[in-house]
């Protein structure tokens, strides 16, 4: 193995995103709106520059390339080669990280979802010879694109990782070699393989690959002592080519809704890392710019088990010193560059100012339709599956998003109770006669976090009773023993101690919906219709009892120039839960009522002159005076934040 002789200052940084750099999500949920690479590319590695930063380490999310299989999606914001060629362009060097698993709180590890729907279920991560053969497939496209790139070839590719802290995972030695040869194949024995581990002698004996001339490098909290950590990193490489390095230096910490926001104090931060390059080691800022989770590539978290469910919010800002809108006059920001300027061999170029942010005041927002009035309207008929038992959502084909539940049971004079002991995530029950199933009642949910049996109320109804269960897909667990994470409803169904048989599922493409609001004013609302259709309804109960279930809503702002387009912010302060987009782009979840986030990012280069339009999915409890608001600021202020998110 040859080892470089760089000094290096290293920056831990994603490469998905048009807008905010990181974490910019492809497929959008209402339809797709494919921005351009580079829009903020440059803006987010100049502000990195200044930091004194001099290499780039980036992942490679096979979800992002590979959304189904054999469709391959390289353009636009997913168009790696333009970003490291930029990266070089600007004078950086670029480690990278390209899986198969790269962990980083992004759904399913980056792993693609359809790998769940295979059936013999795959064992990930693992030398499963059916796993390692599209493993051989995604790395046979990948790889040869990224081979021009490399160092040798005159590219900015330093070192390419191997997996991703296999060693907290698991210990099968045949997997990494045969990541390691597939490696080889494809980028030359020249280039430097990695593994990175945690900083203990446990998950370096499982996770490094001893005799194959690959460099193990380690990953360890921002306080502890780092040199005992490198001395130990040295018995798992050659002598004299262990230089020290620490893969994830935290600069903050991820965030799950329902927590306190994360945050760690810049000078402590600033000091943890003078310990390393006061000693000629070198270090990976984790993260030097978080950026957005749009859409629904959310990664998860979870305790003691897999109901221990811990989703992430929609922002990683990660209280990075570049925060999540590119703001780079923070105080993390400013220490350590202080710190960095003292150990620089080079000069520092001077900080950008910040973008400009712009609110642009409050947004009126109409009732559009009820999601039970449009289900008809929106779900492919043939994408419709019929079984006797529930089934996962991969295997309908939905990877993310929503899955509806359908089947009915007889009248019952008295109240029933409700069990699904295993949902993965979050279930909100309805009920409704079927001869009107577009009345329906709501009873109540059933969480992942929170299986309690629900108490079904009696409904007096001439035909048999519909039971709805829509059931929401929050994010999948990107690490630990349970990343094997299928959605939906994963156990029986159970009524009054019976087993319900007999389901509809019924998965839903939001693509259109913007188009079926343009083509139809005012799609039917439940309650302009429900006091007419009670009267010749069955359901008997009182009008207040009624639920629409989830509702759509539409609304817009103007900008009258190009000069007044900025960044902003759109507040759901006083709303539930839900997903937004703006101008047909998915800006991600809210969920104030959870916390810590109030508002949602809207990059500048979504913005357009003219009118542009906000459309929410509200799943639980709209704002009493539906208006959400563009200020020009983020807000982490929501919530009962009950659990402490600092480390």
């Amino acid at each position: 193995m040859k080892f470089y002789s760089f000094k290096f200052f290293f920056l831990y940084i994603l490469i998905m995103s048009s807008t905010s750099l990181i974490r910019f999500f492809f497929p959008s949920f209402f339809s797709s709106a494919q921005l351009q690479n580079s829009q903020y590319w440059k803006d987010r590695l100049l502000r990195a520059k200044a930091l004194g930063l001099n290499t780039i380490q980036t992942y490679v999310p096979w979800n992002l390339h590979e959304p189904s299989p054999g469709e391959l999606v390289f353009e636009g914001i997913a168009d790696i080669e333009s970003f490291l060629k930029l990266c070089q362009e600007l004078g950086f060097l670029v480690m990278l990280r390209p899986g198969p698993y790269i962990c980083g709180e992004w759904d399913f590890g980056g792993f693609p979802a359809w790998l769940l729907s295979i059936e013999p279920p795959l064992k990930l991560r693992s030398s499963d010879p059916a796993f390692l053969h599209l493993v051989e497939k995604w790395w046979g496209v990948l790889l040869p694109k990224i081979a021009p790139l490399l160092y040798n070839n005159g590219g900015p590719i330093i070192m390419v990782q191997v997996e991703n802290e296999y060693g907290s995972y698991g210990d099968d030695k045949n997997y990494l070699h045969q990541l390691v040869s597939l490696a080889r194949r494809h980028l030359g024995d020249e280039i430097i393989l990695y593994t990175t581990d945690g900083g203990s002698r446990d998950t370096l004996e499982k996770g490094t690959i001893r005799g194959a001339g690959v460099f193990s490098a380690i990953d360890f909290s921002t306080g502890d002592e780092p040199w005992s950590k490198f001395k130990l990193q040295k018995e798992f490489n050659e002598p004299g080519k262990s230089p020290p390095i620490c893969t994830e230096f935290y600069t903050g910490w991820l965030t799950h809704w329902g927590e306190k926001l994360a945050a760690t104090n810049a000078q402590y931060t600033a000091n943890a890392l003078e310990t390393i390059l006061s000693r000629n080691g070198s270090a990976v800022l984790y993260m030097v710019h978080g950026g957005t989770n749009f859409g629904f590539l959310n990664g998860a978290n979870t305790g003691s088990d897999d109901s221990d469910f811990k989703p992430d919010i929609t922002s990683y800002d990660y209280d990075a010193p570049i925060r999540e809108w590119g703001d780079s006059d923070s105080p993390k920001f400013k220490a350590l560059r202080k710190v960095i300027k003292k150990y620089s061999p080079v000069s520092v170029p001077r900080v950008p100012p910040n973008n400009g942010k712009r609110g642009y005041g409050k947004v009126k927002l109409q009732k559009r339709a009820s999601f039970f009035d449009v289900q008809h309207t929106i779900q492919n008929p043939k994408d419709v599956v019929e079984a006797k038992n529930p089934v996962f959502m991969e295997s309908v084909g939905q990877m993310f998003g929503f899955l509806l539940y359908v089947s009915e049971y007889p009248a019952k004079k008295n109240r029933s109770i409700l069990s699904i002991p295993k949902v993965h995530d979050r279930a909100q029950v309805y009920v409704s006669c079927s001869l009107d199933e577009r009345i329906n009642k709501y009873v109540g949910k059933i969480e992942r976090w929170a299986t309690e049996p629900l108490e079904i109320p009696s409904i007096r109804c001439a035909s048999t009773i519909r039971l709805s269960i829509l059931v929401e897909n929050m994010g999948r667990l990107n690490y630990g023993p349970y990343v094997y994470d299928r959605k939906g409803i994963l156990s029986d169904v159970v009524m009054d101690g019976s087993v319900l048989h007999g389901w509809r599922m019924i998965p839903f493409s939001f693509q259109n919906l913007s188009k079926l609001f343009k083509e139809s004013p005012i799609v039917g609302v439940g309650t302009t219709t429900s006091e007419k259709e009670l009267s010749h309804s069955n359901l008997e109960y009182h009008s207040e009892l009624l639920s629409e279930g989830p509702m759509l809503y539409e609304g817009h702002f103007t900008i009258n120039s190009t000069d007044e387009i900025a960044d902003t912010f759109i507040s759901f302060s006083g709303w539930g839960k839900g997903i937004a987009s703006v101008n047909d782009f998915n800006i991600g979840r809210f969920w104030p009522l959870a916390g810590p986030q109030c508002s949602l990012y809207v990059p500048a280069p979504l913005l357009r002159t003219g009118k542009n339009v906000v459309i929410i999915l509200e799943t639980d409890a709209p704002n009493h005076e539906l208006v959400v608001e563009s200020i020009d600021q983020q807000d982490f202020t929501c919530g009962q934040r009950s659990r402490s998110g600092t480390k």
